[in-house]
């Protein structure tokens, strides 16, 4: 007899406990969203923002006088076009520099080569034999002591794929390659670059030694002087390389990230954020990585706010700075904003070049917000962007956030001949082909809009702490 009233309330409470509220898109925002997407197709705005921060600031490595400049010129930018609020937030970092770098063949078959320090190495000059390694494991492998005093080189070959997926053991060899041939006891360590051309061109990017060991200079080699290196060293295992390297450490620095807002019409303290990353490396003037996200990101938000009604939410946008040396711009805003999680409907992020946008989806959303995504999707569909439930992952400094439950959407660009350019001398603003922009612009602008406009949340929150991240790790 007791049981029965316990029973029947738990039987009644059931269906409200199961029960999501089911977010929709209304119809009168898709309409809006179609028009916008039609305005983005034939504006320049992008292009002119990514064609403004490459030409007048060029090269923005963190830490250094371009990354200063680019912090002044996105204050200005943002306030030129026409941006709500516009302000600053300090993010403090380890400075790294690259003062100068060369390799040679020494011997009978003397020859130079071109090499880029990897970023957090250590100078020095070392003269050595070469011994050659077909992958990361291989040498993960090799025996305490046996490459002491030599020179420990990993001829892994970047796979070139649409999504990028072949970047991903190239950056685990730039970062797990160096603590191992520390182990073995190398005195330096060289990598074919994690890229996929075939121009004499060397990829750089961060690298770390593991806690306790003893730092070595580490670098990459261009594709082609890879080639040649490796078939040297089939010629004559031993091969002697002469590697010179004069960058390192040189204290702390405190960037910004420069953040803009237009503000919501009836929900203000919402937030759907979009963004790029503001630094870049040296080597190139940084137009695919990242000027692009920070144009395509500014030019859409602009756009929406050109509108004749404002969305309901308030967009923002973020330009973060040093992504390139571990995400620090990104883990900050994360720390800064962790309060204000549940306001953030949905977080994106451009940070895969400027190719064509070709897939869409989200995650850490709620089921009831699943109606809202597939809205999206089909809002997205003309531009020749397919929803691909299940791929995809939450870009670079927006990973941080993610991971402690922000929702989030994935926009993917073609990434084929992204890592061709990557982290290169070659990164500049003549590989972006402007039309392409447009379309990336186009993406952007008609997915936050309708972010902005949904009626209820996508479930940001932090019960979707830690979920497992998909696709490209950046």
């Amino acid at each position: 007899m007791r049981l029965a009233p316990l029973l029947l309330a738990l039987l009644v409470s059931l269906p409200a406990a199961a029960a999501q509220p089911t977010t929709r898109i209304p119809p009168s925002a898709l309409d809006t969203a179609a028009k916008l997407r039609t305005i983005a197709l034939a504006d320049d705005t992008g292009w002119k923002v990514t064609e403004s921060l490459t030409t007048e600031v060029g090269p923005r490595l963190a830490g250094s006088e371009g990354d200063a400049r680019a912090v002044e010129w996105a204050k200005a930018k943002f306030r030129e076009l026409g941006f709500d609020k516009v302000w600053t937030e300090p993010v403090t970092f380890p400075k790294w520099e690259r003062r100068g770098e060369s390799a040679e063949v020494l011997g009978p078959h003397s020859q130079k080569l071109v090499v880029a320090a990897l970023g957090g190495s250590v100078g020095g000059t070392v003269e050595a034999q070469v011994v050659r390694f077909p992958d990361l494991a291989s040498l993960e492998k090799a025996a305490p002591g046996s490459l002491a005093g030599k020179i420990a080189f990993v001829d892994h070959r970047m796979e070139r794929a649409q999504d990028g997926r072949g970047y991903g053991m190239g950056s685990r060899i730039r970062g797990a390659g160096p603590s191992a041939a520390i182990r073995a006891g190398a005195a330096a360590f060289l990598m074919r670059s994690a890229g996929t051309d075939t121009h004499r061109v060397a990829h750089t990017g961060i690298s770390r030694y593991a806690e306790g060991l003893a730092p070595i200079p580490m670098a990459a080699l261009s594709n082609p002087d890879a080639d040649q290196l490796a078939r040297l060293a089939a010629i004559d295992p031993s091969t002697r390389v002469r590697l010179l390297l004069d960058c390192g450490w040189d204290g702390e620095y405190t960037s910004q990230n420069v953040i803009g807002e237009f503000t919501g019409a009836t929900r203000p303290d919402e937030i759907v954020l979009i963004g790029g990353h503001l630094d870049s490396w040296d080597e190139g003037t940084g137009a695919i990585d990242d000027a692009a996200g920070v144009g395509i990101s500014m030019a859409a938000a602009k756009l929406i706010a050109g509108l004749p009604e404002r969305p309901a939410r308030t967009i923002r946008v973020v330009a973060f700075a040093n992504e390139e040396q571990g995400l620090y711009g990104g883990r900050a805003y994360a720390e800064t904003h962790a309060a204000e999680l549940a306001k953030h409907a949905l977080v994106s992020e451009s940070d895969l070049g400027a190719g064509r946008i070709y897939g869409f989806d989200a995650g850490n959303i709620d089921d009831g917000a699943k109606q809202a995504v597939q809205q999206i999707a089909s809002a997205l569909a003309p531009l020749g962007v397919e929803w691909r439930p299940g791929e995809g992952s939450p870009e670079s400094d927006i990973g941080p956030f993610a991971a402690m439950g922000a929702s989030w959407a994935w926009l993917g660009h073609d990434a084929t001949g992204y890592f061709d350019l990557h982290h290169t001398p070659d990164d500049t603003l003549d590989k972006i082909d402007p039309q392409v922009l447009r379309q990336n612009v186009a993406a952007y602008a008609v997915f936050t809009y309708l972010a902005a406009q949904a009626e209820g949340g996508f479930g940001s929150s932090p019960a979707h702490a830690e979920q497992p991240a998909r696709g490209l790790g950046r």
